[in-house]
């Protein structure tokens, strides 16, 4: 049976500074930086990444585009409709250890849905290597998410431990939702 090919656009949201581009780092290059380094408008990578769908008997090889953006709310909000145009799903980023950037993931979701509609979301809460210093508990995540219907993964990008998983489960939804949208 012949692999079926797509190309998926995924735009990662949050607050500056939560692991956004050090995610997509280490998802991509398997790299780490310990150097913040703020992301001047928005940086595009591209992985190909292989999904197994049993249900569609076969596997699905797709392109994900990743688009990270700056998480200057200033920023999204000139540039909203050109950067979430399109997307096919979100990764959308609190660190663990700044409560308000889980409260104000609910602003960034909304903005990429006024442009694309309901699109599936998966909520990566970055930082899980500094758990002693957690600001919020998972259950607050949990609570969150349902409200979107979403899923979470505890991330860290620096010992990239759940990053490939939350790649993949964004991969697999977003592969559902197109080929169910076709």
């Amino acid at each position: 049976m012949a692999i079926k090919r797509l190309k998926s656009k995924v735009c990662l949201v949050g607050e500056k500074a939560v692991g956004k581009t050090s995610l997509v780092r280490r998802f991509v290059m398997n790299m780490f930086d310990e150097q913040y380094v703020t992301t001047i408008g928005t940086r595009v990578s591209k992985k190909e990444v292989h999904i197994s769908m049993p249900d569609l008997a076969g596997n699905v090889q797709v392109d994900l585009m990743i688009w990270d953006i700056m998480g200057e709310k200033g920023f999204r909000e000139l540039l909203n409709d050109a950067y979430f145009y399109g997307a096919n799903g979100i990764l959308a980023v609190a660190d663990l250890t700044r409560r308000r950037t889980l409260d104000d993931l609910d602003d960034w979701i909304d903005s990429v849905e006024q442009v694309v509609g309901k699109v599936p979301i998966l909520i990566a809460v970055n930082k899980a290597d500094l758990a002693s210093n957690a600001r919020f508990q998972e259950r607050d995540v949990a609570q969150f998410a349902k409200a979107y219907g979403a899923e979470f993964f505890l991330t860290s990008a620096k010992t990239g431990d759940q990053v490939e998983a939350a790649f993949a489960r964004l991969g697999a939804l977003v592969v559902e939702h197109q080929l169910h949208a076709t």
